[in-house]
């Protein structure tokens, strides 16, 4: 008997708050801010609910947590990172291109907009995120030489496109948003 319980605690698994923030951005996609749900978490995750308590206070702490989490991982990992802020502007904006598309960095945008629209804690943090993209990617144009309207248009149309393509063009394949993002390069570029 004891052999079974010692079975029993060895199968238990540890997990991390990222597994947490992750499943919970996963049921937010899914189903909205109502469907992230402590019980259905740990049900997701195959752990006991007391497991959230030692990463989160409580379910408005997770939500902090979620969109810290969704700042970082879909935003600051692209401004922020050295490899993007060095080089030729056209090469760099090309390089955030790839980068938001092979790590569908606007997969929760729509989810994450949706729940702000309700509430202003995600409201808060949506409007830091647009104006963090909106003016890196403004910068990169900025050094291209484009300035005013031109500069504007570019930049509002990179961000919008790059947070939507996979929500709205589910279907395309991989070849195809590599086609159309070179062309779109150039298209962004030219004087």
């Amino acid at each position: 008997m004891s052999n079974g319980v010692a079975t029993k605690i060895s199968r238990k698994k540890r997990v991390t708050k990222a597994e947490w923030l992750s499943t919970a951005l996963n049921e937010l996609e899914r189903g909205g801010i109502e469907a992230v749900r402590v019980e259905r978490l740990a049900e997701l995750l195959s752990v006991a609910r007391s497991g959230f308590y030692w990463h989160f206070k409580d379910r408005r702490d997770l939500q902090q947590h979620l969109l810290d989490y969704w700042l970082h991982e879909y935003t600051e990992v692209v401004t922020s990172n050295l490899a993007l802020l060095l080089g030729e502007p056209r090469v760099r904006l090309e390089r955030v291109m790839k980068m938001i598309d092979e790590h569908d960095l606007g997969r929760y945008d729509l989810a994450i907009r949706a729940w702000a629209r309700h509430d202003d804690l995600a409201k808060e943090v949506v409007e830091r995120v647009t104006k963090t993209r909106l003016n890196f990617v403004r910068n990169l144009f900025k050094e291209m030489g484009f300035a005013g309207d031109e500069l504007e248009m570019r930049t509002r149309l990179f961000v919008c496109y790059h947070s939507s393509e996979r929500g709205i063009f589910e279907d395309m394949s991989p070849r195809k948003r590599a086609r159309l993002r070179k062309l779109r390069l150039e298209l962004l570029t030219r004087p």
